[in-house]
């Protein structure tokens, strides 16, 4: 779990990526280019390692966040209905702001992702468990209804087939022009991280951190609207990618603890490599055809969350 290992895991995967693809493009190539392999490495390739790397990163960073902020290791977007809410968002902007541009449908997708976080947080101040997993299970429920709600106007209106592809994580459609919205995440990810030491303090609980002179309404606050505008922004540009934001923080932490500035390095280059991964794997299972990295990261990202929780019990 050293930087460094990551880092070059990093690299390799990263050019990997750039030549696996139903077009022949290999490290050769390179020099002696053509317009055709050019454009497609420039049009296509590129853009998909730079979203998938901005994605992983970014997704990772808000579920330690979350996780930090709620004292919970089991909460992240997908687990307290923070994509549900946004998806929600998404449908009412193609409901009612038909001819909206993509950066005013991340803000409305913004807005109700932000209102969907804040209210699973006061539904925690209000029920209070003693066992950690109740907490993602009352998520779980709160963004099922929300998600029942989406699908239900979706039907009515006619847009469940538009909502279910566009929405479903994938890497594949991504090309120039249509992914840089998502370098919206990279100046929030960057305040996250300067941010880190107050939510470790708030991560303390209200009265630990507001004893140290920490203004911990604020700090909460500007945790959910990191986490809900990138949150946002991925699914508009790339879909849903489930149980990023759970796994990547919780394995990281088992490594390094949980002070928020020492992990987010390990945990932004760790979910980088961990999409890149199962994209890879993706492309390759088969080939020529591809599996969408929802899938991928949903089937090898549920199964880690299960041997997780095995592994929290088989501790206590």
């Amino acid at each position: 779990m050293k930087k460094r290992y990551l880092f070059i895991a990093l690299v390799i995967l990263s050019l990997s990526s750039v030549f696996i693809g139903v077009k022949d493009i290999t490290p050769f190539d390179i020099f002696s280019l053509s317009s055709e392999q050019l454009h497609i490495l420039m049009v296509s390739r590129l853009p998909r390692l730079v979203s998938i790397i901005v994605a992983g990163v970014s997704m990772s960073i808000c579920g330690l966040i979350m996780q930090q902020l709620t004292r919970n290791k089991f909460v992240s977007p997908t687990t307290a209905g923070t994509m549900d809410s946004a998806r929600l968002g998404i449908l009412v902007s193609l409901m009612i702001f038909t001819s909206a541009s993509p950066l005013e449908k991340m803000l409305i997708s913004f807005l109700f992702a932000l209102l969907g976080t804040f209210i699973f947080m006061k539904i925690l101040e209000r029920i209070k468990f003693k066992d950690s997993i109740f907490i993602p299970l009352v998520g779980l429920m709160f963004g099922n209804i929300i998600g029942s709600i989406t699908t239900f106007f979706a039907y009515k209106n006619d847009l469940i087939q538009n909502l279910s592809s566009w929405l479903q994580g994938d890497f594949s459609m991504i090309i120039k022009g249509q992914y840089e919205l998502i370098y919206i995440s990279i100046p929030v990810v960057l305040i996250a991280y300067l941010f880190a030491n107050k939510f470790t303090v708030a991560g303390m609980g209200e009265e630990f951190s507001t004893n140290l002179g920490l203004n911990y309404k604020q700090v909460v606050n500007i945790g959910l609207v990191i986490v809900a505008l990138v949150t946002s922004v991925v699914i508009l540009t790339v879909g849903m990618i489930p149980f990023l934001g759970l796994i990547i923080p919780n394995i990281v932490s088992i490594y390094h603890g949980d002070n928020l500035k020492k992990s987010l390095p390990h945990t932004a280059l760790l979910g980088a490599v961990f999409v890149l991964f199962c994209d890879i794997l993706g492309r390759v299972i088969i080939y020529p055809y591809e599996i969408s990295i929802g899938l991928m990261v949903g089937v090898i990202g549920s199964g880690i969350f299960i041997y997780l929780l095995i592994r929290r019990k088989a501790h206590e």
